[in-house]
């Protein structure tokens, strides 16, 4: 088991109830192993990112359960679960989430002021990450000074401030043009390469590719995984 990082069995999540019930996952099994890059593929409605809002312990399955780490998930308090994602988990979304106000060095620092690291502390490491995303000579600039692109670049040198167990990428290049789609996925093919975890939520099959597994949903499960 140590080498599986998250662990979906049977997972099924309901909305609604009676008539009105809605099953977004059905009996879903799913591992990440360490080290994977995974990109999960499937039509709207298809459960996918119902699966990665449970990976990122965002929500709770209504039934099933999840281990990250071999921590039963389902069984954590809300402030459990908080501190999980702060430590465990990374996330880069399709909108950069960036704090309009703050610098890129301030939005990279900002999940450590979370995790208590102290302050000389939270400005070396951000600095750091903002080099290895490509980003040292901008990290001053907000992000209305900043392309699309280096703002995506950004929020992943945030995402994996704290060096994550998993790395969860939610359609991150579905705002970008094609050459710099192409900058972010070279840039997570650095970042798989150097041991970082990651599943990525796409509907582009040449983003998908990139990935050296992928798993394909339709109706709350997974039909197809290669």
């Amino acid at each position: 088991m140590e080498n599986v990082v998250a662990k979906l069995s049977n997972v099924s999540k309901l909305y609604g109830e009676g008539d009105l019930e809605v099953k977004a996952l059905d009996n879903l099994n799913l591992e990440v192993l360490r080290g994977d890059y995974l990109a999960v593929m499937g039509a709207s409605g298809s459960g996918k990112s119902t699966a990665m809002n449970i990976l990122g312990c965002l929500d709770r399955p209504t039934h099933g359960h999840y281990q990250l780490n071999g921590n039963a998930v389902e069984e954590l308090t809300d402030d459990e679960l908080a501190d999980l994602r702060n430590q465990e988990l990374g996330f880069v979304f399709q909108q950069f989430h960036l704090l309009q106000d703050s610098t890129a060095l301030e939005n990279v620092m900002l999940p450590m002021l979370y995790a208590c690291i102290p302050p000389y502390k939270r400005k070396e490491l951000a600095e750091a990450a903002l080099e290895r995303v490509g980003l040292k000579e901008r990290m001053n600039n907000r992000p209305n000074q900043l392309s699309g692109g280096q703002q995506q670049r950004v929020a992943i040198a945030r995402a994996i401030i704290n060096k994550p167990s998993l790395l969860l990428a939610d359609e991150p290049t579905g705002a970008l043009d094609s050459n710099t789609t192409e900058d972010v996925l070279n840039l997570f093919d650095d970042l798989h390469n150097q041991g970082i975890t990651l599943v990525l939520v796409t509907h582009e099959d040449e983003v998908a590719l990139r990935a050296k597994r992928r798993a394909l949903f339709k109706d709350g499960t997974i039909i197809q995984i290669s």
